[in-house]
């Protein structure tokens, strides 16, 4: 063993993961395992620390390195755990510098023992103003490659701790995200995907501040060659008119939108801090379709926020319908500690989970209804493994014979299982 990344969480941590991976192997570092955490839920910490102490169980004689959204939340946490060597923070991890420090703290010999006051390398991330592009060449194992454009996010919506592990907003400058997209189409990427944690929020403290919808449009002109582009999750109040100018117009963007609406009752939204109401989610989704009729959206709910009653729960239920949503994210709500919706009224667990449970069941009938109107009509799909890919509306296709990995082919649907669809 070398160095080997274990990833949770979004897109996102997968482009930094395989930086990390480069960073960590050109430190020197060997027998290392980084697991790069996620801090979205409390479910989401705690699958780290099960995977951390499972990890070392297999890997005795590995140094457990700890980064991500959880670690730079909770360190403590971490380094309390006896498996763990080394914490690391979100922003020290995409640095050269923090992995030979790594390097000197971990030493060389399998008993090496890392002082306590080595053991935690974590700085404000909220002190953090300028975001660097950091070079790939491509991502192993993926089909699709990630380009960050942003990190962190200005708002404070009261059940999120993301601000906190990933501070506030700062942007990749337009030409290096052009540069860079140019670059992995060179190295055979067909699809490449933009990423950040609020990429509607792109262009904050740039020069001239340029839109997201600028950004596309600049990626699609000078790079002609690319054949797929794709935008993570988007907050649809912050949609610009560059955005839906190429979402009407260039056959080169997907037509999938991932929103992040989390939920269809206007009074939970406010107390959520969100930034629009229902009517306004309603209102994107008939623009975009009407710019796009074959649009496919998928969206974050929550279920269960505090103080939520079933009548605000039928009301996320029935933006299912209202928006027309596909690929749906459940999220059972999850307190986490130091956010304002932690000290609300909670909603009983067993409640979340009920309401969860229905949510998810309104998904997969919104994706069973998909799948069958795509049965007999032919589409365009990136294969992601021998055996499986996606069409242009993020579709998963089950192959009938087997293709290479990161290639295009022309399928016909022939049927589905609920959950895919099965190519003829």
């Amino acid at each position: 063993m070398s160095v080997e990344v274990v990833t949770f969480g979004c897109r996102l941590n997968t482009s930094e993961s395989e930086v990390m991976a480069r960073l960590a192997a050109e430190a020197g570092l060997d027998r290392t395992i980084v697991v790069n955490t996620c801090a979205v839920t409390a479910e989401a910490t705690r699958q780290a620390r099960q995977a951390i102490r499972r990890l070392k169980r297999e890997n005795p004689d590995a140094r457990i390195v700890v980064t991500g959204c959880a670690a730079q939340t909770e360190p403590e946490t971490f380094a309390a755990m006896g498996e763990v060597d080394r914490v690391i923070g979100n922003d020290e991890k995409m640095k050269a510098s923090a992995w030979g420090e790594t390097r000197t703290a971990l030493g060389r010999g399998p008993d090496f023992g890392v002082a306590a006051s080595e053991k935690v390398a974590v700085n404000d991330i909220m002190a953090v103003r300028e975001q660097a592009l950091h070079l790939v060449d491509g991502l192993a194992g993926r089909s699709r490659a990630f380009v960050q454009v942003q990190n962190g996010c200005d708002h404070r919506c009261t059940f999120c701790i993301i601000p906190f592990g990933r501070g506030n907003s700062r942007s990749v400058p337009m030409g290096e995200v052009v540069s860079q997209t140019r670059r992995l189409v060179e190295n055979g990427y067909r699809e490449v995907v933009l990423t950040g944690v609020d990429i509607t929020s792109y262009g904050q403290g740039l020069p001239a501040e340029p839109k997201l919808g600028a950004l596309v449009k600049a990626i699609l002109r000078h790079v002609p060659d690319l054949e797929r582009l794709r935008i993570s999750s988007i907050d649809s109040v912050e949609a610009d008119r560059d955005l839906l100018d190429v979402i009407a117009d260039e056959p080169r963007f997907m037509p999938h939108l991932h929103l992040s609406l989390q939920a269809g009752d206007d009074m939970i939204l406010k107390r959520m801090k969100r930034r629009h109401l229902s009517v306004d989610a309603r209102a994107f989704c008939e623009t975009v379709r009407r710019l796009r009729p074959d649009i496919v959206f998928g969206a974050d709910i929550i279920a269960g926020f505090p103080t939520e009653t079933e009548d605000m729960f039928a009301r996320s239920l029935a933006i299912v319908e209202d928006c027309g949503l596909t690929h749906l994210h459940v999220f059972p709500f999850s307190p986490r500690p130091g956010t304002p919706a932690a000290r609300m009224p909670q909603v009983p667990r067993e409640v979340v989970k009920e309401r969860a449970r229905r949510l998810r069941a309104k998904g997969e009938a919104a994706l069973a209804a998909h799948l069958n109107a795509m049965v007999g009509r032919s589409f365009r799909v990136l294969t992601e493994t021998d055996a499986m890919g996606r069409t242009e509306h993020f579709t998963p296709v089950r192959l009938r014979a087997p293709a290479q990995p990161g290639v295009i082919v022309d399928i016909r649907v022939a049927g589905h299982d609920g959950r895919e669809a099965m190519a003829a």
